[in-house]
């Protein structure tokens, strides 16, 4: 354990005294986006209360101060860095502008048919996507660099693939991530970076998930980009930084036209304006460059070895506290973790997990985190994601820990354990009808009574999973796409019949919940499908059931339809 005093930063950010569900804030999706401390909160609204105006050519004072505090926020963002020029940090909305900016101006100037552009298997899509979209117009390939597993734990990047697809096909561009996003692996980007060089290739780091707990030196690195976004650093939403050599940046022709990137405008011919300028149009996003800086300062206030050390703590007894819970299957590493834990657990799907955990005011992410082709290559439907930071505790690791307990033990199939309150009837033991083709589900004014009637949304979850058993599961043939809603976050098949002029359906869910709210949905289709809003708030469920999983709700309604 490091001296570093916890009590003391938590003060610096004001969402963590909220309670959510009725139990303290326990915020464990940082890799997501961090909090924000006070300094940047309140200088926001300095900003907007003494000095907004737009920046540059301005006649007056005021535009002159905030042009002066502007290009002040880009030298603390080269210095974090220790970007060689001010002028190599251009202003993007986050990581994921930064890499569409190199993407459409570096590889339509790089590209040619046949050419090869290198990924990792473990990338974020920002760092997939828009590759495959220049690499499409260019005739150029993206090729993935394939995963091996690390002693028998976590995926790693396979270096000796990685060195052979170098060999081979001597890429243009190598893209690679500092931190995995997904995995918290942080992969050896000085020699790969090294090794693509040697090849002629040029190199493109995403730094999102590393910026705020690694120091970084882009020289020491050696890449030619490197780009990370403010909000993954206790800074606003909307704002982010690319680095590139100014070599490369001179030659780069503008991604985006309009004002400020210009020199001179005719209808003859347009001429752009220099670093970093030729690449922000219009009018920047000011306050939350000047909300970024402020965030760099706060943490420069920081003892960043401490902070690193305490994270590295945190995040290897989290690792290592789900690892030793039965069922759970960790993915990430167990140690030199730096607070990224990417697991699962055998036979409960992640977002069960994660929706019970939110009613213990836990806040985790559940899903594929924007990391398909690693999915794929895990065989996984996706994976939790527990991701702690500074102002994370060891007694929030103990809390989570214990809660994560309960919900595998309540979840797991053919569990004893039972939320339901005294009058609330238990419908496991009932005779449920199995036969092919026909369900045999409660009627729907038992189900509204039921969900109305319970008292909490822990009664309410513990019902729907009940529903959730009068779903046989289907034979594999009915799972294809043919019968899946693609709306869904989590996988829901869906398929209507007749028989007899009546009715009936065909479905599963992967997610238990999802196969709660499927019977009450087929239960409950005519007063649902009149206003299926309404309907939610009137079973009580609207303010607990998230915005993608309402968004599954409508498409069941309209599969229903």
């Amino acid at each position: 354990m490091t001296d570093f005093n916890v009590a003391k930063a938590r003060r610096d950010f004001p969402i963590l005294s909220l309670r959510v569900n009725g139990k303290p804030l326990i915020y464990f999706d940082n890799a997501a986006t961090t909090q924000k401390p006070r300094s940047v909160i309140e200088g926001l609204n300095q900003h907007y209360k003494t000095a907004n105006a737009n920046v540059h050519r301005g006649a007056h004072q005021l535009s002159n101060k905030a042009t002066s505090q502007f290009e002040q926020a880009r030298s603390t963002v080269a210095a974090f860095i220790n970007a060689p020029q001010t002028k190599e940090v251009i202003w993007c909305r986050g990581t994921t502008e930064a890499v569409n900016l190199v993407a459409n101006s570096l590889g339509k100037l790089l590209l040619r048919a046949g050419d090869t552009i290198l990924v990792s298997t473990s990338e974020h899509h920002a760092n997939i996507v828009p590759w495959q979209m220049v690499a499409q117009i260019c005739g150029a390939r993206v090729i993935p660099i394939k995963l091996k597993t690390q002693d028998n734990s976590h995926p790693v990047i396979d270096q000796q693939h990685y060195l052979e697809l170098l060999e081979k096909h001597r890429p243009k561009i190598v893209a690679l991530g500092h931190i995995s996003n997904a995995l918290g692996v942080i992969n050896p980007i000085v020699q790969m970076i090294a090794q693509a060089e040697a090849q002629g290739a040029v190199t493109l780091i995403d730094g999102a998930q590393s910026a705020a707990h690694l120091p970084i030196d882009v020289q020491a690195l050696g890449c030619d980009f490197f780009c990370f976004s403010a909000h993954k650093c206790y800074g606003p939403t909307g704002i982010g930084a690319l680095w590139g050599k100014a070599e490369l940046l001179e030659k780069m022709p503008p991604w985006q036209g309009g004002g400020e990137m210009i020199s001179k405008v005719s209808f003859e011919e347009t001429s752009f304006n220099e670093l970093p300028f030729k690449f922000e149009a219009g009018t920047p996003a000011i306050a939350d460059v000047l909300g970024f800086a402020a965030a760099i300062n706060y943490l420069n206030q920081l003892d960043r070895t401490q902070t690193l050390k305490y994270e590295q703590h945190l995040g290897e007894q989290l690792a290592i506290g789900c690892a030793k819970i039965s069922g759970v299957k960790v993915h990430s590493p167990l140690q030199g973790n730096l607070g990224i834990v990417s697991f699962s657990v055998v036979d409960i799907h992640h977002q069960d997990i994660a929706v019970l955990l939110d009613q213990s005011g836990i806040a985790v992410r559940s899903g594929h985190h924007c990391a398909m082709p690693l999915m794929q290559a895990l065989e996984l439907p996706g994976t939790l994601r527990a991701s702690v930071c500074f102002y994370n505790t060891q007694s929030e690791v103990d809390y989570f820990l214990e809660s994560l307990q309960h919900c595998v033990e309540l979840l797991k199939p053919n569990s004893s354990a039972d939320l339901c309150e005294d009058g609330i009837e238990t419908i496991l033991e009932k005779e449920l009808d199995r036969s092919v083709g026909q369900l045999t589900l409660p009627p729907s004014q038992e189900i509204i009574s039921q969900l109305t009637q319970a008292s909490s949304w822990q009664k309410r979850f513990s019902y729907l999973l009940q529903l959730a058993s009068f779903l046989p599961e289907p034979s594999p043939l009915f799972l294809n796409d043919k019968h899946k809603l693609q709306e869904c976050e989590s996988g829901v098949w869906l398929q209507a019949y007749l028989i007899d002029d009546t009715v009936h359906y065909h479905a599963w869910s992967d997610a238990r919940i999802m196969r709660g709210l499927l019977v009450m949905l087929i239960s409950c289709k005519e007063q649902a499908q009149a206003d299926s809003k309404g309907f939610l708030e009137s079973v009580k469920l609207a303010q607990y059931l998230s915005s993608s999983r309402t968004n599954g709700v409508d498409a069941i309604m309209k599969a229903l339809s």
